[in-house]
């Protein structure tokens, strides 16, 4: 019981550190800038999106470029949501929502590797891909520490933000909307957000969102269980636009 309880705390800790937003300029970010712009398809997003951006956050009375930036991303109502703040002390702002082509698989977390499944949870961008095969494309932490402890032998890998407007497991948008999300968390990379959180529902989580889930999948005790997990971080942001640390059990249950 001790073993386990120290070990909780651990992983509990190891959590919050990496699933907050993590902010360092150096001069790797401009290096990773000009990385970034010597491919055309990124420095001609840029130039088309950049000043669109600009307004999008002035209107909110948002600075960009952004220093902290959120995606919430709703399966059944095909939408991602871009939310932002000024600084860690502040309450996010929501500058516009964004229109996902289409989801593959069923509501639900992904499992195991070939199951089409979107993930859900909470998780922040590894990678910037400029040269996708689907026109530009931005990497998830996929599997994350409670995918790992709840799937099943190979979770596969590689789910993307990308454009193509085609899926079988990814958030595909259409080519001029990836080019202004990727503009976006571009910006928000280069002005030191390292890690920029993507939180991933199977629709919005209130009473009559949660009542649908459940009457769609009444016999599926795991999935309402997590989904019962998911909530709580979905109310506190509802509330107070602000985000609770990430943390897990370790039988990778979300619990704040």
């Amino acid at each position: 019981m001790v073993k386990k309880l120290v070990w909780c705390i651990v992983m509990s800790a190891v959590a919050a550190f990496y699933s907050f937003p993590s902010f360092a300029q150096n001069d790797d970010d401009q290096s990773f800038k000009n990385f970034q712009l010597s491919f055309g398809r990124v420095s001609d997003a840029w130039k088309k999106y950049n000043d669109t951006l600009s307004k999008d956050f002035k209107k909110k009375n948002v600075a960009y470029p952004p220093k902290d930036i959120l995606l919430r991303a709703f399966k059944s109502q095909n939408e991602m949501e871009l939310w932002a703040r000024n600084n860690e002390s502040s309450e996010y702002k929501l500058i516009k929502t964004y229109h996902i082509c289409a989801i593959s698989g069923l509501l639900g977390p992904k499992r195991t590797h070939g199951d089409r499944q979107v993930p859900e949870g909470f998780y922040f961008i590894e990678d910037f891909n400029p040269k996708s095969d689907y026109f530009l494309s931005l990497q998830l932490n996929y599997p994350n520490y409670s995918d790992q402890a709840i799937g099943k032998g190979d979770l596969g890998g590689d789910i993307y933000i990308h454009g193509g407007c085609v899926t079988i497991g990814c958030m595909p948008m259409t080519n001029d909307g990836i080019q202004e999300i990727y503009t976006l968390c571009l910006n928000a990379r280069i002005n030191g957000l390292v890690n920029i959180p993507v939180h991933i529902y199977p629709t919005r989580l209130t009473k009559s969102g949660m009542a649908y889930l459940f009457h769609e999948f009444p016999k599926d005790a795991a999935k309402q269980q997590f989904w019962e997990s998911l909530k709580t971080e979905y109310d506190y942001f509802e509330k107070t636009h602000k985000l609770l640390p990430v943390m897990y059990t370790p039988d990778g249950r979300y619990v704040n």
